[in-house]
């Protein structure tokens, strides 16, 4: 039996004042062994978006398949405002469906997709988004410029800029940083032929982006997840599921994948490390503001585009000797050719 008006009945949703949604999948089965302190480390991902970003973010959670204990701590979190979205998942469904999950109904014009154990520094937010401003083709853009992506699904990018002085390589702008994401993935070391030089692209006003985005953190805008498959993916992990969900959609829809120059975010892995301590003591509080990231130009799919960069140019680009050829008229020597 129904006795009364339901209160909710007719009533519009009220209009969001934030154009950044931040989705973390996370997945923390135990709290010992390997996975001892990664409840920490997922604090300090999750505090650093808080401290240093200066829109008004939505941040999403999807718990697929942790612990009971993890999974208390964040109902304790979304208590504290922490969290204004959290999906709980019993059983572990997959990294990407459980991305999924937020991904579908997200509204926002800016989507970042994280790892949990990855630290967001100062400024991080205000460099993607003006990269996105300065190169209005750009479909995904990562605040972490990493070694060697300059030809992983860059084709667009190159037969856009081939002959034009906008795309060259220049030195690594942080080495450091670079050494600390390899040392994350359990590189003990990163050799100087890594950290030498990068490819960019440099615009009119003289902003510049590397080519290639990483996995491990990305923004995206929003429209170049309508090429996403429509189901789930197969995989728990790996496969070609962050392939076809992730970095295909973008050139579907003929987006460059980029990074900031500088790095804005550190990979932190499953232990605390002492540094980490220390990059938490430095990061400033922003003052949050409703920005408007829906003047950002949209990009729209261009099939016949998406063809010919990733079924013909691609094939003639790989070839050796015209890749060759191509980067020494880019300014490289033969050394640091056979080095790439």
């Amino acid at each position: 039996m129904r006795k009364g008006k339901n209160l909710s009945k007719d009533i519009l949703l009220p209009v969001s004042d934030s154009n950044h949604r931040i989705i973390i999948p996370l997945y923390i089965p135990e709290e010992d062994g390997y996975y001892k302190d990664a409840f920490t480390i997922f604090t300090y991902c999750l505090t650093s978006i808080h401290k240093t970003s200066f829109s008004n973010i939505k941040i999403s959670v999807i718990s697929n398949g942790s612990c009971n204990s993890v999974n208390t701590k964040l109902f304790q979190l979304q208590e504290e405002k922490y969290i204004d979205e959290l999906i709980i998942e019993k059983e572990n469904i997959g990294k990407v469906n459980s991305i999924l999950k937020a991904l579908r109904t997200a509204e926002e014009r800016l989507i970042t997709i994280t790892d949990a154990d990855v630290l967001f520094d100062n400024n991080w937010e205000k460099e993607v988004l003006e990269v996105f401003n300065a190169f209005p083709k750009a479909g995904s853009v990562s605040p972490v410029p990493v070694f060697r992506n300059h030809f992983r699904l860059t084709s667009n990018i190159w037969f856009d800029n081939l002959f034009s002085q906008k795309l060259k390589f220049r030195p690594v702008k942080d080495p450091e940083s670079m050494t600390l994401f390899a040392n994350s993935i359990g590189w003990p070391w990163l050799d100087i032929k890594y950290k030498d030089v990068i490819a960019t692209l440099k615009n009119k006003q003289g902003a510049i982006a590397v080519l290639g985005s990483s996995h491990f953190v990305c923004t995206y805008k929003k429209e170049v997840f309508s090429k996403m498959p429509k189901s789930n993916s197969i995989y728990k992990l790996g496969g070609d599921s962050e392939y076809l969900y992730t970095d295909l959609p973008v050139l579907k829809m003929g987006g460059y994948r980029l990074a900031t120059y500088g790095n804005y975010a550190f990979h932190l892995g499953n232990v605390l490390e002492d540094w980490m301590i220390q990059k938490m003591d430095t990061l400033k509080v922003e003052n949050k503001e409703a920005k408007i990231f829906k003047n950002l130009k949209t990009i729209k799919a261009r099939p016949l585009y998406y063809f010919f960069t990733e079924k013909v140019f691609k094939k003639i680009f790989y070839n050796s000797i015209i890749r060759n050829k191509i980067l020494t008229y880019k300014g490289l020597s033969k050394e640091q050719i056979n080095n790439l």
